[in-house]
């Protein structure tokens, strides 16, 4: 039985959650921003940093794997410690491996590290969150996203920082490195040990029972469908996050500086609507809030392919990353309905949307190798409709609350 929690320990809980996303989205960002110097570094071409992001995607992969033993034998909190561990240690390896090593090898070594620690780690935190969401009553998952959002763009902003200041790679990596730590070991403290999360100190036999469950919840039909809603809305963030900038220059023409600025204007539509989503969906419901934002998303990506001037691709551009703002984080929420299997659950959910993240950009990329990169993205219209039409999965399930529309909170901020 879970003790209950004061009004004081559920704030903390929660921005302690709020916390550890924020890190993980530094973590991420950290090294993403630095791929310059570390091609510089290692005197590598654009195949050799392929070959490098390569493994770390691959890392990620099995990390998403790992991250359900982790869960179903240590439970959230007690995973995140392991997992946060292997983040800071890897970018302290990445760091040594590119500015005093100058070796491919330990570069490569210090990513699989990377990828599984941060894959696992996405995983694990979504679990807590959802624990969280489900302790207030209410819709709190796209804020907790918003936050890794903040994250990658205060990473970014570090990350330009130590480049016109001259730091190097291992200076900055590492401190990086011990900062995400820090931030995550104190944010656990204030995690309170919750069954929902498989927080719990669970004996033998219900770790069993828990690896168990695990198991069992891909046999439910209703986690392939959740998983649809968020497989969509995750190959439109994924897609729009390593292709928009390119789809500018190369298929509307424009310079690298427009670029970067539709993927500024990207960034911030989804963050906003990420801030603002918990209320949105407490007032509409989870599954009219997914059909409109699916719409969204879909005309913002037709706007954008077809736009004859590059203001009315920005314009698309916004409703495209306001669309794709939601699907996932709400998916996560989804998931977490059924609190006796919230954590199994929630972990298939964010397999499968992870696994879409880090597959559809290189699938995507083989495709417009062979169309062009406008017509590719027609592909992604159409998974947000799958996205769309795959939404009353969503609906909360009998005795849950969060997310059913029009609910007042039992708890206020």
């Amino acid at each position: 039985m879970d003790p209950v929690l004061t009004r004081a320990q559920l704030v903390r809980w929660r921005t302690a959650i709020f916390a550890i996303f924020l890190a993980n989205g530094i973590a991420l960002v950290s090294w993403a921003s630095r791929l310059p110097a570390v091609k510089t570094a290692l005197d590598v071409d654009d195949f050799g940093i392929g070959v490098l992001l390569f493994v770390a995607g691959a890392a990620a992969i099995v990390g998403l794997s790992l991250a359900n033993v982790i869960v179903a034998r240590w439970g959230a909190r007690r995973g995140m410690i392991l997992t946060f561990s292997v983040i800071g240690a890897a970018l302290v390896v990445i760091g040594l491996g590119t500015q005093l090593a100058e070796s491919f090898a330990l570069t490569a070594a210090g990513l699989v590290l990377f990828g599984l620690g941060m894959s696992s780690t996405d995983v694990l935190m979504n679990v807590e969150a959802a624990a969280v969401e489900r302790s207030f009553g209410k819709t709190l998952m796209p804020l907790f996203h918003a936050f890794f959002s903040i994250g990658t763009v205060a990473g970014a902003g570090v990350g330009v920082a130590m480049t016109a200041w001259g730091v190097g790679l291992g200076w900055h990596l590492s401190a990086a490195g011990l900062v995400v730590v820090a931030v995550g070991f104190v944010s656990l403290v204030f995690v309170p040990d919750r069954e929902i999360a498989y927080d719990d100190q669970a004996p033998a036999p219900t770790r069993r029972q828990r690896f168990a469950e695990v198991v069992a919840v891909w046999r439910d039909p209703r986690t392939y469908a959740l998983g649809a809603i968020m497989l969509g809305m995750a190959f439109a963030e994924g897609s729009a996050n390593d292709w928009l900038a390119i789809a500018v220059v190369d298929g509307h023409a424009q310079t690298e500086a427009m670029g970067a600025i539709a993927l500024t204007v990207f960034s911030v539509a989804m963050t906003v609507f990420r801030i603002l989503g918990g209320p949105l969906v407490d007032r509409m419901g989870r599954v009219w809030t997914l059909r409109v934002l699916a719409v969204t998303a879909g005309a913002g990506l037709v706007l954008f392919i077809l736009a004859p001037n590059m203001p009315l691709a920005f314009v698309g551009v916004a409703l495209w990353g306001a669309g794709a703002s939601l699907g996932f984080p709400v998916g996560m929420s989804a998931a977490a309905d059924d609190p006796t299997k919230a954590a199994a659950s929630v972990s298939a959910a964010a397999t499968i949307g992870y696994l879409a993240f880090l597959l559809g950009p290189p699938v995507l990329g083989w495709i417009s190798h062979q169309v062009g990169i406008l017509s590719t993205l027609w592909i992604i219209v159409g998974l947000t409709a799958l996205s769309g039409f795959a939404s009353g999965a969503a609906r909360p399930i009998a005795g849950s609350k969060v997310g059913a529309g029009h609910v007042r909170a039992d708890l206020e901020d």
